[in-house]
């Protein structure tokens, strides 16, 4: 079994260029053809200008960017993982718990308060160093979004794709969050923790009570607040993700979204974990993770690849051979083909 990566992931946006590119293109191509007919007759103008070849300069665009494709993948450096061992490693279990429910989307921690979470979880990932992590997802329901694991690189992948929109039901349901998070841990010899980060406006369960059955298996619960007690409204997008104004009630009211501390005081307290509040400065985890981090490490099994082959030569070398190819096509027709009348036509 082999794993394949990418060892410079970011140099892949550069590939947002292509499209960019082809309509540029496109449009200096429906430019050049205005402003040729605007000098009279299409077909006396191609007679004018017979050595002039769309297809051709079409052609060399495209095998241009197929090799600027390959290009930027060579430079991302394509690995193959080839060797794969195991090994005992130290650490804890961590499941992260993190609401996605409509109101996450307030603005009061900026960029939005789901956005910020995830950005200190991406942040608590790349501190991670022998601990299992995995990701559960609520709004109205929960579902496991990645089970534990000790591949950061996946667990960086899922937490990209994480929305308002990947729980169907909305809501705020805590404690099943809290009850599905402890039902993922694999292992009970090994020292879990869960984190759970929401603005606490639980609206579906007792999520207190679920907090203390985790406690009762050894299970710490921590609890991050997104948000200020002071409410803000929850913004709405149409579907091309523009702000259209703000969510209103069945009277037509603003909605005003509160931090609801007390409640996650409360989990916290029930779970024998610690509360944190987040803002615009930092985001708690950090802290949470100092605490966690105090908790006694057990050894597990891990398997990891270890040695990476790399393949960018393959895909420079590719992209070379479509850069010459390029150079030697000319925009303009040969002499020899003008001059080639296959079908005896004048």
């Amino acid at each position: 079994m082999n794993i394949f990566r990418f060892e410079h992931s970011d140099i892949l946006y550069a590939l947002i260029l292509v499209p960019a590119l082809t309509a540029l293109f496109i449009w200096m191509l429906y430019r050049k053809s205005s402003s040729l007919r605007s000098f009279g007759d299409w077909v006396i103008i191609r007679r004018l200008l017979p050595g002039l070849s769309n297809s051709k300069i079409i052609t060399k665009f495209i095998i241009l960017m197929i090799a600027y494709i390959f290009l930027i993948i060579g430079l991302a450096n394509p690995q193959i993982g080839s060797k794969l061992i195991e090994g005992e490693r130290k650490g804890i279990d961590i499941m992260i718990a993190l609401d996605v429910s409509n109101s996450m989307l307030a603005q009061d921690i900026k960029p939005n308060r789901l956005e910020r979470a995830k950005q200190a979880i991406s942040k608590l990932i790349d501190k991670l160093g022998n601990d299992r992590i995995g990701i559960v997802v609520f709004a109205g329901n929960a579902y496991v979004q990645l089970p534990i694991t000790t591949d950061y690189s996946a667990a960086k992948m899922f937490l990209t794709t994480i929305n308002t929109k990947v729980v169907p039901t909305q809501g705020t349901a805590i404690g099943k969050a809290i009850e599905l998070s402890a039902g993922s841990f694999d292992d009970e010899s090994h020292s879990r923790a869960i984190i759970v980060i929401t603005d606490g406006e639980n609206h579906e369960d007792n999520a207190v009570d679920a907090a203390e059955e985790a406690a009762k298996k050894g299970i710490y619960v921590y609890t991050i607040g997104m948000g200020l007690t002071e409410g803000t409204p929850i913004p709405e997008y149409d579907q091309y993700n523009r702000q259209v104004g703000y969510k209103k009630d069945m009277q037509g009211n603003t909605v005003v979204t509160k931090l609801n501390e007390s409640m996650l005081q409360q989990i916290a307290s029930a779970g024998n974990g610690v509360y944190v509040r987040a803002n615009n400065t930092q985001a708690g985890l950090s802290k949470v993770y100092e605490e966690i981090n105090s908790l006694e490490k057990t050894e597990f099994e891990s398997k990891m690849f270890s040695d990476y082959e790399d393949r960018f030569q393959y895909f420079i070398a590719v992209s070379l051979i479509f850069l010459i190819i390029e150079l030697l096509i000319f925009e303009r027709k040969s002499k020899w083909l003008s001059n080639l009348n296959i079908f005896g036509k004048s």
